[in-house]
């Protein structure tokens, strides 16, 4: 902190004290520094790796998956966003290996996030979840769309939707 203190504005530092706070298990300190790195410096692909990280701990799969896919905008050979993404997502695939408890508790996690009630509110996500069950065809195309596909999987890494 008191490095921070000398150079608020170096975003190093605050992914240090991130990485500190996270080995006191103050998740949600450490998620604010990096968040605060990132302000700084939205091209730093360190931060974006960290905080992938700090949202797998903290059970925010749907937003880990998205950091470590701006890392991977920006660094496309980052090996910590890379390895990363593969972890979360393997995570997010073998939810049938969960117990019933740890799929609703991750659910429910996820509903709390106003990200996630947002795309639940989306009229054009309703009628693409409808769709999955009365017209597979047209449910199809709409995942063709990135914008879609992206809601959507972020409502599958949240637990709010389950494939298979």
């Amino acid at each position: 902190e008191e490095a921070v203190k000398r150079a608020p504005k170096n975003a190093p530092i605050r992914n240090n004290l991130s990485a500190a706070l996270c080995k006191i298990m103050d998740f949600n300190g450490a998620k604010r520094q990096i968040e605060e790195a990132l302000a700084l410096d939205p091209q730093y692909v360190k931060a974006y790796a960290r905080k992938g990280d700090i949202e797998v701990v903290m059970k925010e799969n749907h937003k880990a998956m998205e950091s470590y896919r701006k890392g991977l905008e920006i660094d496309p050979s980052n090996a910590s966003c890379r390895e990363g993404l593969q972890k979360v997502t393997a995570m997010v695939n073998s939810s049938g290996a969960m117990s019933e408890e740890e799929r609703k508790e991750r659910a429910e996690h996820a509903m709390a996030d106003p990200e996630i009630q947002s795309i639940l509110q989306d009229p054009v996500i309703r009628q693409v979840l409808q769709d999955f069950n009365e017209n597979p065809n047209a449910a199809q195309a709409a995942m063709r769309d990135f914008s879609v596909r992206s809601k959507i999987e972020k409502l599958i890494a949240g637990g709010i939707l389950q494939m298979g």
